[in-house]
């Protein structure tokens, strides 16, 4: 990927925006830590943006990054616009994160995630295919799995989706595996785990519990809260989608995920914890339709084949996020009341 431009979809999104900022920062200090291949080398690829800017984008995500991307306002369903990028732009690499995220609102609404999920990747897919990318990485969801009781999915685990939401990634992921056994497709799949950190959009857990306490609002958590999810620090994620980018191999899917499993209570009374505020501002409300139990994920594929493996455990990163948030109140605020009232995941 030295010397090549690659075209980043859901750019200004929060786990694109940390990509993004990744590729950018050439002396590590997006996220004070490894200093990205591309920078060791001295060879920066030419980035490319893509983001339609729908109510969970933010080019302020970005600044960090600012004049040292190429930004297009396009909505990836837009064939002919998409089309043009493709072929002004010339990508060598597409990295594909942009997607309708919010299972709630999948719930009350599954058009849009049918449209940009499955639609966009397919519009994604054509366009990469005519302009002969050399590598593809789509960026799936733990969520294709559905839940499991006991034990871990591994990459060859059924696909058993149980939201509109999930139902719509786990048929942009069949896609791209179609597209790979049909046309040789030089396509690589990455289903992470739940993802938290800055910048993320407070219609999530995390944000959105912060956002809460900050109002002095009762933080609202589904049925009992006995929900079980892997939480990976975004930065962690942006740098494992950059050592697949580099050495995964075409073709194969990867898991990635932190081994470090929280009920969504536990993780609630940890925010509150940091904030020195008291658990009955816990507020338990009506399940969601079909909320799955518990996710978890085998990523020894992605350590074994990348040499990738998480550096921040769960205690660090939740207190680095809400020191990030506190700092950057305004925005954050700024959210409310576009942001949904329920809890998410």
């Amino acid at each position: 990927m030295t010397n090549k431009s690659i075209l980043i979809t859901g750019g200004a999104g929060f786990i694109g925006s940390a990509f993004v900022r990744l590729l950018n920062q050439g002396d590590g200090s997006a996220f004070g830590r490894t200093v990205p291949e591309f920078h060791r080398t001295g060879t920066v690829p030419k980035i490319i943006v893509v983001d339609s800017l729908t109510y969970a984008g933010d080019l302020k995500r970005l600044k960090e990054a600012k004049g040292r991307f190429k930004f297009y306002k396009v909505d990836i369903c837009d064939k002919k616009r998409m089309e043009a990028v493709f072929a002004k732009e010339k990508p060598q690499a597409v990295v594909h994160f942009a997607a309708e995220s919010h299972v709630d609102r999948s719930i009350n609404d599954a058009t849009p995630f049918i449209e940009t999920n499955i639609k966009g990747t397919q519009i994604l897919l054509d366009a990469g295919r005519k302009h002969e990318i050399n590598k593809f990485i789509f960026i799936s969801t733990d969520e294709v799995y559905g839940e499991i009781a006991n034990g871990k999915f591994n990459e060859n685990s059924p696909i058993r989706p149980n939201s509109p939401y999930a139902a719509s990634k786990a048929a942009a992921d069949l896609l791209v595996q179609a597209y790979i056994r049909t046309y040789k497709f030089p396509a690589i799949i990455i289903r992470p785990s739940n993802n938290y950190g800055p910048w993320q959009y407070p219609e999530k857990l995390i944000p959105l519990a912060v956002l809460k306490i900050l109002r002095d609002k009762k933080v609202p958590v589904y049925a009992q809260g006995k929900n079980v999810r892997e939480w990976l620090y975004v930065e962690d994620c942006a740098k494992g989608i950059m050592r697949i980018l580099q050495t995964g191999k075409l073709g194969q899917v990867y898991n990635l995920g932190s081994n470090e499993e929280k009920q969504n209570i536990d993780v609630v009374k940890m925010i509150l914890n940091i904030f020195n505020k008291p658990e009955n501002m816990i507020e338990f409300v009506k399940d969601r339709p079909g909320h799955d139990i518990r996710y978890s994920l085998d990523s020894r594929k992605a350590r074994r084949e990348t040499n990738w493996k998480p550096k921040i455990k769960f205690k660090e990163g939740i207190k680095l996020t809400v020191s990030w948030y506190l700092k950057n109140k305004s925005w954050l605020l700024s959210k409310y009341p576009s942001a949904g009232t329920g809890p998410e995941k």
